[in-house]
């Protein structure tokens, strides 16, 4: 993916427009306009013996934010996205568009109290940076510390705040002037950059609270065209070529995308380039654009 190409005519401030697209590719937007009605859902079973020896080492050294399983799920998914850069492509206003950055969201709460503050982040991933596990690691901290220690709002929510306590009738104007803006991609970067419906991914950490789920939808507003749903940690046989079977913890992980953009071959062949670094998830350990063979 190209960060620093000429804005031609047609591009948006967030994305370049995808021109070298098939007929098919280009009429099916027209065809099914809404992206919450072209949800393509997959189940990933994932084992975790490697990602729970790989996180235990990172902690050998005691850092003060012990690395987790969801900084590797997320540096994996990240990963992902850089070495196959369809996944971070979106459809707005009927046309097909390349996000010019790579970026994760995820909702925090201070406490796992029904009624506690929680608190949305969107990470920005530096193609240049650190490692992508280092960089989640680094940014997550940051963040989460943050949440915890202060009562601290994102934009987005400040924004719905506002627009709730206008009358309802205003509110419906408003938001019908935001849905035409977004159609055009001119939605004041103020109100997209703290909004996880304008991200690469977002993710959904449900093992967390303890909550088996594998499905969340995608919306019509913004540009996410990926949903990743992390479920709870649990034992799963595992059986061998000799059919011997073996209890290992595991868990599944739950993706939605937008099917218009890429067939089902590129998303089976995403889904095991992420797996393969789940696996062997010293890979994550490497520049974020080195790539990987699987």
């Amino acid at each position: 993916m190209e960060t620093n190409r000429k804005r031609r005519y047609g591009d948006r401030k967030d994305a370049y427009l995808v021109r070298d697209l098939d007929a098919m590719h280009k009429f099916t937007p027209y065809l099914l306009p809404n992206r919450c009605d072209n949800e393509a859902v997959m189940s990933e079973l994932i084992e975790l013996d490697a990602v729970n020896k790989y996180v235990a080492k990172k902690n050998e050294a005691n850092p003060n934010f012990k690395y987790t399983l969801f900084h590797v799920l997320c540096a994996a998914t990240v990963k992902t996205i850089a070495l196959r850069p369809k996944l971070n492509w979106f459809v707005q206003g009927h046309r097909v568009y390349e996000r010019k950055a790579i970026s994760i969201s995820f909702v925090v709460k201070k406490k796992f109290q029904d009624d506690s503050y929680e608190a949305l982040a969107i990470l920005d991933i530096d193609r240049q940076g650190d490692s992508p596990v280092e960089q989640i690691h680094s940014k997550v901290e940051k963040f989460v510390t943050a949440v915890r220690k202060h009562d601290m709002t994102d934009g987005t929510t400040d924004v719905m705040d506002t627009l709730t306590k206008l009358p309802r009738w205003l509110v419906r104007i408003i938001v019908g002037i935001l849905m035409w803006l977004d159609y055009h991609g001119w939605v004041p970067s103020g109100l997209t950059k703290d909004d996880p419906y304008n991200s690469s991914v977002f993710v959904s950490n449900l093992g967390s609270i303890k909550m088996h789920a594998s499905y969340h939808h995608l919306t019509n507003w913004g540009t996410n065209s990926l949903f990743a749903i992390i479920d709870e940690k649990h034992m799963h046989p595992f059986y061998d070529e000799n059919g011997s079977v073996t209890m290992k913890e595991a868990l599944r992980l739950g993706l939605t995308v937008d099917e218009r953009i890429a067939d089902g071959v590129y998303f089976a062949n995403s889904v095991r380039l992420l797996k393969k670094l789940l696996a062997e998830p010293e890979l994550l350990d490497l520049p974020i654009d080195t790539p990987v063979e699987y």
